[in-house]
């Protein structure tokens, strides 16, 4: 008779979760606000096939119509805060859609002086999948 044991420290049923939802947040002057999740790409390989999983969803510029805008005085510093350290590109968006990259440091960037509604989109990139973030700035 052949035994085989073992242990895990993911909880039963949670390593099945797939897509996986990823915690992220942007921070500034000590507070978290949450990002919206859009369109998203993961896969895995279960067995000697792979599953994918893929969404269609509205881009940043649609989902601002439905985001409620962060009120900030200008030149302030977001700091971009996602689960398991992704690759990180953050752009700006306007109507045509997106605009320019915006250039980040430690995941970090300051926001226009400018005042004005700021759509932004950072898309994280893991090793199975990726995701795309919006979130939305008023600067008063």
């Amino acid at each position: 008779m052949f035994m085989l044991g073992g242990c895990s420290n993911v909880p039963k049923g949670e390593e099945d979760v797939f897509p996986p939802s990823m915690n992220a947040v942007i921070h500034i002057n000590g507070t978290d606000y949450p990002m919206e999740e859009g369109n998203y790409e993961w896969s895995r390989k279960k067995g000697l096939e792979t599953e994918v999983v893929q969404t269609d969803h509205a881009s940043p510029n649609q989902m601002a119509d439905n985001i409620e805008p962060i009120l900030l005085t200008s030149d302030q510093k977001v700091e971009i805060k996602i689960e398991d350290n992704p690759d990180i590109s953050v752009y700006l968006w306007n109507d045509q859609g997106r605009e320019k990259t915006i250039e980040t440091q430690a995941d970090q960037f300051t926001i226009p002086s400018a005042k004005g509604k700021y759509i932004y989109e950072v898309l994280a990139k893991w090793k199975n999948g990726t995701v795309s973030y919006t979130f939305v700035i008023e600067v008063e």
